[in-house]
């Protein structure tokens, strides 16, 4: 059967042929964000990309969305897509990026090297005090997708003690050394050196990291986010940092996001702040990563075979 594929992914002539293989009997077109129309996205029967949400509203023909982002944003919202149409995400393709990005800015607070960064820039020759070691520390992991697995096992690697939550599924990785739900979340922050999250937004995990939250948390720990700004009040965590309760914060993603320029967060010098570029395709691996989940989700879909990363609506991932 014949359909219309939109893909809206930079490719090239060599990535063209690779999905054409694979849908020989379908039409193609190619486009991005700023060169895609309304009339494209109605018309196609399958999008590989993320479209505008405001123009896939009510697509007529879409069966099934591949989104080349491992969050699903708008795209779950009640009336974007209708019902029956398929969403995958790119689950899979980012976490090997995120995680040693994750571990590269926590290794930048405990061996103090934004401090010695920030003395570099003022060419002052100055001891900045002890430093940490992630070995023998505790490991807590919110969100055991890929991102926050691959974390745990690096963690692991280094000698850390794991402890991870995720929302469903009781079997305990091997790189774990207890597997939680997230109902013991409060229980288990005053244990953790490193609280890492790397968790969708749902309604579950809006602001899980609040006042409350932060002030059971280790005076001297540190807290990394990788998923979604909201799941951290970010005023309440600009308190502790400035009122030394936590060693630091190193933040992707934020709330608001762009951060705005005159937040006080940019200030803080224990804050390490990045524009949402841990993922992307700064490391070409997880732009091929990434089309490999792409090829093999639209030969199942055209056979009639299982996807990967099927979405689910009422859970939100």
């Amino acid at each position: 059967m014949s359909r219309n594929i939109l893909v809206l992914m930079h490719v090239d002539e060599e990535t063209k042929r690779m999905f054409e293989d694979k849908a020989p009997s379908c039409s193609f077109t190619y486009a991005d964000n700023r060169t895609v129309t309304e009339e494209m996205i109605q018309q196609a029967n399958i999008i590989i990309g993320n479209p505008p949400v405001n123009m896939v509203k009510g697509s007529p023909n879409l069966e099934w969305l591949q989104l080349n982002s491992a969050g699903v944003g708008e795209y779950i919202n009640e009336g974007v897509l209708r019902e029956g149409v398929i969403l995958t995400n790119a689950s899979g393709a980012y976490g090997l990026a995120i995680s040693e990005h994750m571990l590269g800015v926590l290794l930048q607070l405990y061996k103090n090297l934004h401090l010695y960064r920030d003395n570099q820039n003022e060419s002052k020759w100055q001891y900045m005090g002890q430093v940490k070691s992630i070995y023998n520390s505790t490991a807590l992991i919110v969100g055991l997708g890929d991102i926050g697995g691959e974390f745990a096992k690096r963690m692991k690697a280094l000698g850390a003690y794991t402890i991870g939550i995720r929302r469903t599924n009781p079997n305990k990785p091997e790189y774990l050394d207890e597997l939680h739900y997230m109902d013991q979340l409060e229980n288990l922050l005053p244990r953790a050196d490193i609280v890492a999250l790397s968790l969708p937004s749902t309604p579950m995990t809006y602001r899980i990291i609040n006042r409350h939250t932060l002030a059971l948390m280790k005076k001297d720990a540190v807290l990394i986010n990788v998923g979604r700004g909201n799941a951290i009040d970010t005023e309440a965590l600009c308190d502790a940092l400035e009122n030394g309760h936590l060693l630091g914060a190193a933040l992707d993603v934020t709330d608001p996001e762009p951060l705005p320029a005159d937040h006080r967060l940019w200030k803080i010098k224990n804050a390490i702040i990045t524009p949402h570029v841990s993922g992307g395709y700064s490391l070409p691996e997880t732009k091929n990563r990434l089309l490999k989940i792409c090829l093999y989700n639209l030969e199942a879909f055209l056979t009639g075979g299982q996807l990967k990363n099927v979405v689910s609506f009422s859970a939100g991932y």
